[in-house]
């Protein structure tokens, strides 16, 4: 016979039992908690801890049991009653403290200033900003993603997510006194997906967003509690004199309206809180009273819980945790599948599902007949077995509903899908793992779905509960990267720092024994070596380093560790050239330029890739500090062609002249290069002639930057023959070439009398071919064909011929008695004429 108490014996009903409420006790706390009405709390929804703080405006009578802790003290607590942390404040007086969807505690006080604090007690500190510290906070409500302040000035200022950004400041509600109450609905639950705030002022509510503050037109207040569904889509209201209305936030539609005095309770009224979104829970000293909308009348329906003493509730999605002196107790609705199975009388077919696998169990043949009356149903009802079983609380009934529905889905349905009944048997060994007392996260099957196992296992390592955290992400096929960090991390922090290369081993062998065996060798080492680094231990950290893999973890960590030298090889080894420049160009900016340079110089073959990406970025880029560069490290060479390359791209003839120089120095100072140091110093002298003609030219000629060639043929161009005869002379100019040279400058001024007395003027170290040749390039086949009697005889007839002057050609042939050549002409002429005189010719050489 069963001796745990069946599901349906804490039910209550409501509404003429069609709903059902239950009272879970999750755990019992005698003397772990102190007296909870002289302290201000602040709890964690998703069954998340609370945080305590002596209320300094109540008198606290000493020797009374339970903890006690002073008043600069926040202590902090499972929902089991274990205490998880206890730290002091000393930042001013605390205007609000909250807590985010990560369970970290937000503490704010009233100069703007607030903090984060895990449960480890580290904290991250922001600010709201100046205009916040002389203004001051009077007030603040803070929700899972972020807050609302309540200045001195009676404006708003919203902070959103928690990353330290810039406070936004809301719609300026024109306030002239603080508000009565005033309650925040978070942007995730709100239609407009902004912050909205609800002000109780006077006897109506102000809503007001970023945009603009607007009077709902109400006339109940003023209020001393306003309360917002888990949803968003309700809100409960109590007046001064004790009114309870529950309305629609768009205040359209009523729900209830209830004078609490009729309840039967003592003293004011604490909290105000939401079950669900589906009924509000008012709370007094010793007194819970769970008010529900009723079809029949506004009053709604009212279900009573004593407590000993004070109490304070959480409002969660799917119920409220009452946290007393004495037990944690949990509110819900009861969820439809276990109404369908446990309620007294139920027809429905999951609840003869399970009335047949427990007439099985007792080998009844009342179990057949069960299953053959539900047949077409059958699937519907395994179904909505395996959702019970997520909802219930006790590990008997879990087994219970899952193996009702294992045995018949085996037995009967073969071809259904049991992904749905396997994932519910890891969620409840989970859920079961977690809500234990020495854990004390009391978490529903819902909120675990919302949450997801990832954010549970995060829940978990900031508890320390490096084990559990490590076994469920192993039982749910999740990567332990998370859980092996944050170890690692605490690992780093509680070992003693040496100075002894031993001990770093000793944790650094730990560290990797463990990532290796558990993370398969995936987990990045990069984040637990900034952890070691940041609290001192930069010799475990490089350690940690050398068995990271990923380079571009690696690099940006010994960088900010200022290991210059191990960051450069690492990113050269790593073939990435973006990296390597990176870590360039931190380094350029960070060292001084001589230090910078000796790095790279130092580093020989090893670095050698690195010194050509920075010679191409400087080259590019910043050609100042490659020219240090190549000072630095004595390269003549380079420093020469990079003053000839910086001379190559200006236009200032003093700036040019000056670059060579330098080029002509650089060359100098390397005896392996003599023949560069003379042309620079050639080139010099060029430079100074060419200005030298450009001044003698009143700069009507350009001739500075010109090659020696250009420049004799620029004189012959502009009449200047005695110039370009200096440069000749100066230069060393070879005959040859200045004839060309001179020869193509007049064929282009078309200076045929000047080109045939140059021709005359001496014998031509060129000969005379290449005037013919050159003129008949040009067009100029008359004039070429003057020159053809100053040439060579047997090429005569060939360059006639080029000229287009056959008769010339055929006399030619005649004179020198050539019949063959004669004969050649003959067949090549162009027309009938020329042949007729060719054969004239042919015919008088018989």
């Amino acid at each position: 016979m069963d001796t745990v108490q069946h599901p349906s014996a804490t039910w209550e009903a409501v509404s003429n039992g069609i709903v059902f409420y239950r009272r879970q006790q999750l755990y019992t706390l005698p003397g772990k908690l102190p007296n909870l009405a002289d302290h201000l709390i602040a709890g964690c929804k998703n069954g998340g801890p609370i945080a305590l703080m002596r209320d300094t405006s109540k008198l606290v009578a000493l020797g009374r049991g339970g903890p006690a802790f002073t008043k600069s003290q926040i202590q902090l607590y499972s929902p089991a009653g274990e205490g998880l942390l206890l730290f002091s404040w000393d930042q001013g007086r605390i205007v609000r403290f909250g807590w985010t969807f990560d369970e970290r505690l937000v503490v704010l006080n009233e100069e703007g200033v607030y903090r984060l604090y895990d449960l480890q007690g580290d904290y991250q500190q922001f600010s709201l900003g100046n205009e916040a510290a002389e203004l001051g906070i009077i007030d603040a409500r803070i929700h899972e993603h972020g807050l609302v302040a309540l200045t001195g000035s009676l404006t708003l200022l919203e902070v959103k997510d928690w990353e330290g950004g810039r406070p936004l400041a809301l719609a300026i509600p024109g306030l002239s006194e603080p508000p009565h109450a005033w309650a925040v609905i978070p942007p995730d639950q709100s239609i407009s997906r902004h912050v909205e705030v609800l002000l109780s002022v006077d006897a109506t509510i102000l809503a007001v967003d970023n945009l603009e503050s607007v009077d709902q037109r109400i006339s109940r207040g003023p209020f001393v509690h306003v309360s917002p569904s888990p949803n968003g889509k309700f809100l409960a209201l109590l007046t001064f004199s004790g009114l309870l209305w529950v309305v629609s936030s768009d205040f359209q539609r009523e729900l209830v309206v209830l004078d609490t005095l009729t309840v039967g309770a003592e003293g004011p009224v604490n909290q105000v809180e939401w079950c669900g979104n589906d009924a509000v829970l008012v709370t007094w000293n010793d007194l819970a009273s769970l008010i529900l909308p009723s079809r029949d009348n506004l009053a709604g329906e009212t279900l009573r819980y004593l407590y000993f003493g004070a109490t304070f509730v959480v409002t969660e999605a799917d119920g409220a945790r009452i946290v007393g002196q004495d037990v944690c107790d949990f509110i819900q609705k009861v969820p439809a599948s276990s109404v369908s199975i446990f309620r007294p009388g139920s027809t429905s077919s999951s609840a003869i599902l399970f009335a047949a696998w427990e007439s099985f169990l007792q080998r009844s043949p009342k179990a057949d007949e069960n299953i053959r009356s539900i047949r077409s149903d059958l699937a519907a009802a395994v179904n909505e077995c395996i959702d019970a079983a997520g909802h219930e609380w006790e590990p008997h009934w879990q087994r219970k509903l899952l193996s009702a529905s294992r045995k018949i889905r085996m037995g009967i349905l073969d071809l259904y899908n049991p992904t749905d009944f396997i994932a519910m048997g890891q969620a409840l060994k989970v859920l079961n793992a977690v809500r234990f007392y020495e854990i004390g996260i009391p978490l529903t099957y819902s909120e675990y779905q919302y949450v997801s196992p990832a954010h549970l296992i995060n829940r978990l390592t900031s508890r320390n509960l490096h084990l559990l955290a490590i076994r469920v992400s192993s039982f749910l096929s999740l990567k332990p990267d998370v859980v092996l960090k944050h170890w690692a991390s605490v690992k780093i922090a509680r070992s003693k720092s040496s100075t002894v290369d031993g001990e770093d081993d000793e944790v650094c062998r730990l560290i990797v024994d463990k990532f290796e065996k558990l993370g398969g060798g995936e987990v990045s080492y990069a984040d637990i070596a900034r952890r070691a680094w940041e609290v001192g231990r930069t010799g475990l950290a490089t350690k940690l380093l050398d068995h990271e893999t990923r380079a571009s973890d690696q690099v940006p960590l010994l960088l900010a560790m200022k290991e210059d030298r191990l960051a450069l090889v690492k990113a050269v080894d790593s073939g990435d050239t973006d990296l390597v420049y990176h870590v360039l160009l931190h380094l350029h900016k960070r060292l001084p330029l001589g230090s910078f340079f000796k790095l790279i110089e130092d580093g020989g073959e090893q670095l050698a890739p690195a010194s050509k990406l920075l010679q191409v970025y400087a080259r590019e880029q910043n050609r100042e500090m490659l020219r240090d560069f190549y000072y630095s490290d004595d390269r003549r060479v380079e420093s020469a062609t990079l003053a000839l390359g910086e001379a190559a791209q200006m236009t200032d003839p003093h700036a040019v002249m000056t670059a060579v120089n330098a080029a002509e120095k650089f060359f100098s100072e390397d005896k392996d290069r003599p023949f560069e140091a003379k042309m620079m110093n050639e080139s010099v002298r060029l430079l100074a002639l060419q200005q030298q003609f450009e001044k003698d030219a009143d700069g009507k000629v350009k001739f500075f930057g010109q090659s020696v060639s250009e420049t004799i043929r620029t004189c012959v161009l502009n009449g200047m023959s005695k110039k370009a005869d200096r440069v000749k002379s100066e230069f060393k100019v070879p005959d040859k070439r200045f004839w060309y040279l001179k020869l193509h400058a007049l064929t282009a001024m078309r200076d045929f009398d000047a080109l045939d007395t140059f021709a005359r003027s001496r014998r031509s170290p060129i000969g005379y071919e290449a005037f013919v040749r050159h003129l008949v390039e040009a067009g100029h086949l008359k004039e070429a064909a003057s020159y053809v009697m100053r040439c060579d005889g047997p090429k005569r007839v060939e360059l006639y011929v080029l000229c287009e002057d056959w008769r010339a050609a055929g006399r030619e042939c005649k004179e020198r008695g050539d019949k063959k050549g004669m004969e050649q002409l003959r067949k090549s002429c162009p027309n009938s004429l020329i042949a007729r005189e060719l054969d004239q010719f042919a015919a008088s050489m018989k």
